[in-house]
């Protein structure tokens, strides 16, 4: 989405960022970042850059493809989460590369690491390090089950964080095995968190000039958010906490097959199962003993919801949703992914957009999230493509380091950049 008020300053503007993150979690805090408008440094090892560069599905001159074709096609993966960002190439292995990193974090705001937990520290690049030499740089860590959680099962993958945080056990009917959410909800979940602490911490460091350590895990962002629902309380009292695509104790409410499709149905109170009612043509549910308060129709609510659904299986999907609509009853049609991220109104504003190669533009019809955030005083969003493995050493490495031509030559060829 371009911007629309360029004259004013982007909210993070000023902000720099060294992201030293890989795969999903990380570098998609870094890319909210960037969306806000700081200038965030994605820094890869030479030798073994972010493996998400590598991950199929790829995209050139000849579209989207399975398999690379050509040295100049990227991973989606890459093209999604590195927008907006600057790319340096760094071993942190080497005594060299920690001293320029060194000297990077010295001038930065803030740094943001998804490293298995103790990894930073081993590499000589963790917080206790770095707040010695920049007391007021903000250090966000983002891992599987904290930073300071050092053990033998270190390694978390979002399936693994799903299944330990009981979020498998929420979804589905009673006696369904576990069900994965199918988006990876912790790699997404747990940088939401992570950015909301960076931007704290980094305005308190601006009034103490004191930074500090920003810790989130996984499965701590995922079991915060199923706990926010009473399942343990629910069991407790009696009550199936595993109730497939309806929710009886907010009878009617659930999701309910057409004709060729489904329609999601929400109507707890009073007054939209009364519209409800009209809409199926039977005012004599609203006087019905069983559906006449809340109350009631939570107690028989498996039968309410066994009408809507012999109902809805009369009616097509739009025929459905227009009804519905029409008489107020809070709804909507269940899209597949596709068609939803294609919504005019999300891509309108932003929320989702259609993604270009940074060389051949839009090659394919490629559809991505956008920063679902809207500002009246600044733009946030993503007007910058990809940028390729290092292609920002030489500006970079010169500006902030004051490193020239043939030193970075040097530093290419002993494998430090």
């Amino acid at each position: 989405m371009k911007a629309n008020i360029d004259h004013q300053p982007r909210p993070l503007e000023g902000v720099t960022v060294l992201d030293l993150t890989a795969a999903l979690a990380g570098p998609y805090a870094t890319l909210l970042l960037a969306g806000l408008g700081a200038r965030v440094i994605k820094i890869e090892n030479p030798r073994s850059p972010d493996t998400a560069r590598h991950n199929a599905p790829f995209v050139g001159r000849d579209g989207v493809h399975m398999q690379r074709r050509h040295d100049d096609d990227m991973s989606l993966a890459i093209m999604e989460r590195a927008r907006n960002k600057l790319s340096i190439t760094l071993n942190l292995k080497s005594p060299r590369g920690r001293e320029l990193f060194m000297q990077l974090a010295a001038q930065a705001d803030a740094v943001v690491e998804n490293f298995s937990a103790g990894t930073a520290d081993r590499l000589g690049v963790g917080y206790g390090a770095l707040s010695a030499i920049n007391p007021r740089l903000v250090y966000t860590s983002i891992s599987g089950f904290g930073a300071n959680m050092v053990s033998a099962q270190n390694k978390a993958m979002d399936t693994i964080v799903q299944a330990l945080s009981g979020l498998m056990m929420t979804s589905g009917g009673p006696n369904d095995p576990p069900v994965r959410v199918g988006v990876p909800f912790g790699d997404l979940a747990a940088p939401l968190y992570a950015v909301i602490g960076t931007l704290a911490a980094l305005m308190q460091a601006r009034a103490t000039g004191r930074g500090q350590h920003v810790d989130v895990s996984l499965l701590g962002a995922i079991t915060a958010m199923v706990a926010a629902e009473p399942f343990e309380v629910m069991r407790r009292a009696g009550q199936e906490t595993r109730t497939g695509n309806t929710m009886p104790r907010l009878a009617p409410f659930g999701i309910f097959p057409t004709r060729d499709g489904y329609v999601a149905i929400c109507a707890p109170t009073d007054a939209f199962s009364a519209a409800l009612f009209d809409a199926m043509q039977r005012p004599d549910l609203r006087v019905d003993e069983r559906f006449i308060d809340r109350e009631q129709r939570v107690k028989h609510g498996d039968e309410l919801h066994r009408l809507i659904e012999d109902w809805m299986r009369t009616l097509d999907t739009d025929q459905a949703v227009q009804t519905l609509a029409t008489c107020g009853v809070p709804s909507g049609r269940v899209r597949d992914p596709g068609e939803a991220t294609r919504d005019p109104r999300l891509l309108a504003r932003g929320e989702t957009e259609r993604l270009e190669h940074p060389i051949y533009g839009a090659v394919d019809d490629v559809v991505v999230g956008g920063l679902p955030i809207r500002m009246t005083g600044s733009f946030a969003g993503f007007d910058r493509a990809a940028p390729r493995l290092g292609e920002h050493n030489t500006q970079l490495f010169g500006e902030l380091l004051g490193l020239d031509a043939a030193t970075l030559q040097a530093l290419a060829s002993a494998g430090v950049i």
